[in-house]
């Protein structure tokens, strides 16, 4: 059997403020895509209004990655090869609960304190749960997206 090559991807009202706020919760890297955007826009491939400035470089208007800061990437394009979430521009707003969700792991003890620093990024707490002899915190992201912190 063949493994496969995955990403996760999410939607986004603001996929590169989403990417920010991912890479802030997870100590991931923000992929820079603007040598691959330059090379595509000077030879007429890609037109100048799919792309915007972000950080002082070229980005996709519609497209923003997170990648792992260990895990290889293609350097003429920025892309992640390993641990990646891309966030994809869409017009309609979340509705309803996410049927596919994110947990994030803190070290023992510590939950509390990366909860606040969470808030901190934008997050939300939704609620508390303990049950089966384990606790965790459910949250949102800045689009509301829901996640769990354990």
């Amino acid at each position: 059997m063949t493994t496969l090559h995955w990403k996760l991807v999410i939607d986004a009202n603001d996929p590169h403020a989403e990417a920010e706020f991912w890479a802030g919760t997870l100590g991931y890297l923000v992929e820079d895509h603007s040598a691959l955007i330059e090379r595509l826009l000077s030879v007429g491939a890609v037109p100048p209004e799919a792309t915007l400035t972000r950080a002082g470089r070229p980005a996709w208007r519609e497209l923003a990655a997170v990648r792992h800061p260990d895990d290889p990437h293609e350097p003429e394009s920025g892309t992640g090869l390993g641990r990646r979430i891309l966030f994809q521009g869409v017009p309609e707003k979340k509705s309803g609960k996410n049927r596919l969700h994110i947990d994030v792991h803190t070290a023992p003890g510590t939950r509390d304190t990366e909860v606040a620093r969470l808030e901190g990024l934008g997050a939300t707490v939704l609620r508390e749960v303990a049950e089966q002899g384990s606790a965790w915190t459910v949250m949102a992201d800045p689009e509301g997206n829901e996640f769990c912190v354990h």
